[in-house]
């Protein structure tokens, strides 16, 4: 519908003003050295190959021999020399530019301030400029160059920036990337000399955990953003709800002084898995406010204001209307997790009243509702229990036990561990990955490809240069003679570092290892390094978010704690439209294939979505990996409750999906989780639901959870025994799917779910929704 709307003269306008404009594109990174300029000047290569003038000014090299290597034959415009405080500045020479009127500029430092008697007074002006006089511009700036950015990694790092952009700078760009760069990469970097430090540098910024706290900055920071243009896209075209991507947290509260643990709870969430926290609250216009109600929306409202949630009172007229009200404000803003307490409602008074809970769980689609235990009538806690204590000093001088030697010789043994990771086909995880491996080679490592999948793509192929190669075993499959990967023949010849390719790749049915990835669990037992690519989609635990965003079942999955195994996982960002313009030219797929690509996976929402659930994957990857370095302070928040999950599964296709959540948030508690299933003693256990039973515990295990199978003597004992293992174990949170029983099967069976809620009132239930 969106093609047939007339358009307003203020979008003519604006459609006439950005054909004259000229295109900005900012690549950002966690800090100097990240490689922004290199890949600055090689896309200025790239483009002056198409055809397109290109100019550089401005550009600093520090003379790192690869990024000097891509100025080649790119036409240096001279810029205006001078000195600040005893160290030369370079500024834009804008005169002798709009003379020259090249199509694109390569600029370096969006946050530079120029001398005083300079025609604007920074190079974000200058940009600006020249971007209204029709020229490009492609630009680079730290992720700290940011003002609100500034004053976070500041007080995280002590790091004092005094050149900065406003917040909003990168909102200004057509095209943002993100060039990422693990803190081992860079210490490399700086170890054999590819760029040096200044004292400064090297005392506050490059520290490791400085390194990946500004990391994981930069990766939140560009998420966000991405999140900002999905929610644009989809309202163009009218998609309205939760994405699947971004959490965000609805608190549903009262004025009553137990609202304080809903929202203390519902910020621990929001925080714990980075999203965004909204509060509301019901009020009746025609009722007076009583004094004790105002003394707790005044307690409320500075609450929600100190945990940076949006706070707001919606009006209604009869409490049955309540679910209406609040499932139409989630779907508006897109929330994908609602949080309220328990009801307090006995059996009789539900049947008789109508359960807000319950009618809520029956409007909504695609949104978990999250039931919170008023644990002060069970426990006497009001808003956070204790926080946990950590190791003690006197663990460094702990005898170890034979087990732990025997850990840390095979870690000491096993080879190091490298995943470059992406939001999708295409991006340049390969391509990476061999340059990687030829300038490691250039300094002596013995590198070989082990396996490689160019797709037929050029400009992969020749990053291959002298790199040897393993050649493929042949195996013999019904007739057919297949390839696969020689792990033997790589062990046998022990390369120092072995490039594996599509690291999520399942091999021909009669090979040692059922999967790729345990081949290169092989080879780094053997003390061969390893480095390997997949894409985000392939990681286990996404598999559902992934159907929900793309529609695609990925079939070819990776256990999460594969990730968790490499020593390195850096991500391969690319806005979606440059990867879009790499699909029509044919550098993705061939030509034949264009349309059909572009029309189905490749879709723009698509992969805005992808590659926001990259970033935000990464960017908690490198939370976890400081935390296990033991940080005391998080950008995710210490997590103070020691959490036990407990997830309740029936033979349903919907089981997996809640293995998967139960693995996510388990994961990013620090929790021990549970999966379980009840069986009725007097019904007959079928083939089928043995082998279903045996695949959901193979995949509980896979991701690190125990599996149980209960027994009860009829359906309407289930919710009994769960609640009684459950209570066994000490568990936190309850885990389970939305009922899709029609009102005839829930009267005439009775709903598990409903008899959990009322007897679970003193744990925190997650019921989670069915796509």
């Amino acid at each position: 519908m969106e093609t047939f709307k007339r358009k307003t003269p203020e979008e003519i306008l604006l459609s006439i003003y950005k054909l004259h404009r000229g295109r900005l594109e900012i690549l950002i990174g966690a800090v100097s050295g990240s490689g922004k300029t290199y890949h600055m000047l090689r896309e200025g290569q790239l483009l002056k190959q198409q055809g397109i003038d290109v100019v550089i000014c401005a550009v600093t090299t520090s003379q790192r021999s690869e990024t000097v290597e891509q100025l080649a034959d790119l036409e240096r415009v001279p810029s205006i020399h001078w000195i600040k405080n005893g160290i030369e500045q370079k500024d834009l020479n804008l005169d002798v530019l709009l003379e020259r009127n090249p199509e694109v500029v390569l600029v370096d430092a969006i946050a530079h301030r120029n001398r005083p008697q300079a025609r604007f007074m920074t190079r974000l002006e200058d940009i600006q400029y020249l971007l209204s006089q029709g020229i490009s511009v492609i630009t680079t700036a730290n992720i700290y160059d940011l003002e609100g950015v500034r004053e976070v990694a500041s007080r995280m790092t002590g790091i004092e920036v005094k050149e900065t952009v406003p917040a909003n700078t990168l909102s200004l760009a057509d095209e943002v990337r993100l060039i990422d760069v693990t803190p081992e990469t860079l210490m490399s970097r700086i170890a054999t000399g590819k760029f040096q430090l200044s004292q400064a540098e090297t005392d506050l910024v490059f520290k490791r955990g400085n390194l990946a706290i500004l990391r994981e900055l930069a990766l939140r920071h560009v998420a966000e953003g991405v999140n900002d243009s999905l929610e644009k896209h989809n309202d163009e075209i009218g998609n309205f709800g939760p994405t699947g991507v971004t959490e965000k947290i609805l608190v549903s509260a009262q004025y009553h002084w137990n609202s304080s643990i809903y929202v203390r709870r519902g910020q621990q969430i929001a925080k714990r898995l980075n999203g965004d926290l909204s509060v509301i609250t019901f009020w009746n216009p025609q009722d007076k406010m009583s004094r004790e109600a105002e003394t707790f929306k005044r307690s409320l409202v500075k609450l929600v204001k100190k945990v940076n949630g949006e706070f707001e009172e919606l009006p209604f007229s009869s409490r049955r209307g309540l679910p209406n009200i609040l499932v139409k404000y989630a779907m508006e803003h897109r929330t994908t997790r609602i949080v309220l307490g328990h009801s307090k409602q006995t059996l009789w008074q539900e049947c008789w009243q109508g359960s807000i809970i319950h009618d809520i769980l029956k409007k909504t689609r695609n949104v978990d509702v999250f039931v919170i235990a008023d644990r002060a009538a069970h426990e006497g806690e009001r808003i956070l229990p204790t926080k946990l204590k950590g190791p003690e000093e006197s663990s460094l001088y702990r005898r170890l036990s034979s087990e732990e030697v025997e850990q840390q010789i095979e870690r000491i043994k096993r080879g190091q561990f490298k995943v470059y990771i992406g939001s999708a086909p295409g991006v340049g995880k390969t391509y990476t990955m061999l340059r990687e491996g030829n300038d490691l080679e250039r300094i002596g490592t013995n590198v070989t490809i082990g396996l490689l999948e160019t797709h037929g793509r050029k400009e992969t192929g020749a990053q291959v240069g002298s790199l040897g190669t393993i050649l493929r075993k042949i195996i013999d499959y019904r007739g057919t003679r297949l390839e696969e990967m020689d792990t033997e023949e790589i062990i046998r010849q022990a390369p120092d570092v072995v490039l594996v390719d599509e690291l999520a790749h399942t091999n021909v049915p009669g090979s040692k290892n059922k999967k790729r990835f345990e081949d290169v669990i092989e080879i780094l037992n053997a003390g061969i390094s390893v480095i390997s690519t997949m894409n985000v989609q392939h990681l286990e635990s996404l598999n559902d978010a992934v159907e929900q965003i793309t529609g695609v079942r990925v079939r070819e999955t990776v256990p999460d704690y594969i990730l968790h195994l490499a020593d390195e996982v850096q991500l391969i960002d690319v806005a979606p439209q440059s990867l879009q313009q790499r699909i029509r030219e044919g550098k993705v797929y061939a030509l034949d294939k264009v349309e059909q690509s572009l029309s189905n996976f490749f879709k723009t929402g698509n992969l805005i979505a992808l590659r926001e659930l990259a970033l935000r994957e990464i960017a908690d990857d490198v939370d976890e990996r400081l935390e296990s370095w033991q940080r005391t302070s998080s950008l995710r928040g210490p997590w103070r409750r020691k959490e036990v999950i407990y997830v309740c599964v029936e033979l349903t296709a919907h089981a997996e999906s809640l293995i998967r959540r139960g693995f996510r948030i388990a994961h990013r508690l620090k929790a021990t989780w549970y999966v379980t299933y009840v069986q009725l003693e007097d019904s007959e256990t079928k083939d089928e639901d043995s082998v279903r039973i045996e695949a959901l515990e193979k995949l509980t295990e896979r991701l690190g959870g125990h599996f149980n199978i209960l027994q009860a003597r009829r359906r309407s004992h289930i919710a009994r025994v769960l609640i009684t293992q459950a209570n066994e174990h000490k568990v936190t949170q309850i885990i389970v799917g939305q009922s899709k029983l029609r009102f005839i099967q829930v009267i005439r069976k009775g709903s598990v779910v409903k008899r959990l809620l009322r007897a679970a009132r003193h744990v925190d239930v997650l019921v989670v929704a069915r796509f």
